[in-house]
């Protein structure tokens, strides 16, 4: 399995029955498989979402954004429990890139990214166990 270091944006192989016995980087050290989700920005989202075998959950947020800020323990939460899906966080203020790449019109908006392609979208607030069954209804048994 391949995935991308969130850190320096290496692509390490990682075997399946490894990939919770805390995974690390083999050039930076950091963890591959945080239950937390990450923070990314313009330069390494694209990396990290074409290398990255596992699902990959992209929150597009604004620190000035309520609704944002309100969601955000409850994706920290989602990525808690669904340890097979990527969590990244990217603020769009920071990251215009990403953000008009992926058509952000309006915050926050969740992008699933499945083998490095779109698969979904929604945009709105959302508690953690209804972002939870949206991802497992979007992915079905890959949501682990």
């Amino acid at each position: 399995m391949h995935l991308v270091c969130p850190s320096c944006t290496a692509t390490n192989r990682v075997p399946e029955a490894k990939l919770h016995d805390g995974a690390v980087c083999g050039k930076c050290g950091a963890a591959l498989m945080s239950a937390a989700p990450v923070a990314l920005g313009d330069d390494a989202l694209p990396k990290f979402i074409a290398g990255t075998e596992l699902p990959v959950l992209v929150d597009f947020w604004a620190a000035w954004c309520a609704p944002c800020r309100a969601m955000a323990p409850n994706f920290a939460a989602a990525a808690q429990q669904l340890q097979g899906v990527r969590f990244v966080k990217v603020d769009s203020d920071a990251s215009p890139v990403a953000s008009r790449a992926h058509g952000i019109r309006s915050i926050p908006t969740l992008v699933l990214f499945d083998q490095g392609a779109e698969v979904a979208r929604v945009s709105g607030a959302m508690p953690a166990g209804e972002l939870i069954a949206w991802v497992r209804g979007q992915l079905g048994a890959r949501a682990a």
